[in-house]
């Protein structure tokens, strides 16, 4: 039986409200690619070599262009099914199926989101990164000032960089840099921008520089892999990555189509990816917490 196209409509702008609001990667997005109708996409790599010099004699010096391909193909099928009784949704005046699948989506499938897109970007060859390291509010800024510096070195553009910070370091970033008040009816001490750079600060939950995906026969959702460590801080250019999402929306049916049990059913599949561009892999610096 077909969908209930208008309860799906019904639902979706929470879903998409969630969204925007809970996941902290959403700032990553940029153009997306095309995956319509297949799985795999070839992108186009081109480079050439430099100047040498000009002879009046024999003119121009030859140069050479490299053009290969970098493959990005999706790997991630994740889903889950809900099933609401229609009693228990009535009894609460409908309330319970749109909190169920809201709470669902804030609570399960952004995390999962961002601990994948963060965990497959640290985990990304070549990246910069350092060594394991505490931070505290003596030596926050020289480590983050020393990222900067082999950003800048690497000739990262400076200009979209977005600062990811580990939520527990918050307090130690905000005390780092000396304030003063004067007669300020209120005060607000969480820095947002640090030389230009805006500050996103991630929950240590989904920090990691690997994660495991349960496949939900014994466990479900995900959790930090034993060889991953947390992460104190990443610095991301967002034209380095692309985060694909081929497939992320709801399938609804009413008790009367659900022909299995007289329930409000949910069904989420989610078909998605990303990505670090093999040209751009000096635009994620990772910082990585102490083992």
């Amino acid at each position: 039986m077909a969908n209930n196209i208008e309860l799906a409509n019904k639902f979706l702008p929470i879903i998409d409200e969630i969204y925007k609001n809970e996941a902290v990667t959403t700032s990553l997005d940029t153009a997306s690619i095309d995956f319509g109708g297949v799985n795999e996409v070839k992108v186009l790599k081109v480079s050439t070599t430099g100047l040498g010099d000009y002879s009046r004699g024999t003119g121009y010096p030859h140069g050479d262009v490299t053009a290969s391909w970098e493959i990005m193909k999706l790997t991630e099928e994740r889903g889950k099914e809900i099933s609401i009784d229609r009693m228990d949704n009535e009894e609460t005046l409908g309330m319970t199926f749109g909190a169920v699948t809201g709470s669902f989506m804030r609570e399960q499938v952004m995390p999962e989101l961002d601990a994948y897109r963060f965990a497959k970007y640290a985990s990304t060859s070549n990246i910069l990164t350092t060594a394991g390291a505490a931070l505290t509010k003596d030596n926050i800024i020289s480590a983050i000032d020393t990222a900067v510096t082999e950003m800048d070195g690497a000739e990262v553009p400076a200009d979209g960089r977005i600062l990811f910070v580990n939520s527990d370091l918050k307090s130690a970033l905000n005390q780092a840099l000396e304030r003063r008040w004067g007669s300020d009816s209120t005060v607000n001490t969480v820095l947002e921008g640090y030389n230009n750079m805006r500050i996103i600060y991630v929950p240590k939950t989904r920090f990691y520089t690997k994660i495991d995906l349960n496949d939900g026969s014994e466990s479900w959702g995900f959790a930090k892999n034993e060889s991953g460590v947390g992460i104190n801080f990443m610095i991301i250019h967002p034209s380095a990555v692309v985060q694909v999402q081929k497939f992320a929306l709801p399938k609804i049916f009413s008790p009367d189509e659900n022909q299995k049990m007289d329930s409000w059913l949910f069904q989420f599949r989610l078909y998605h990816d990303a990505f670090v561009y093999d040209n751009k892999v000096k635009g994620i610096y990772l910082h990585k917490a102490a083992a």
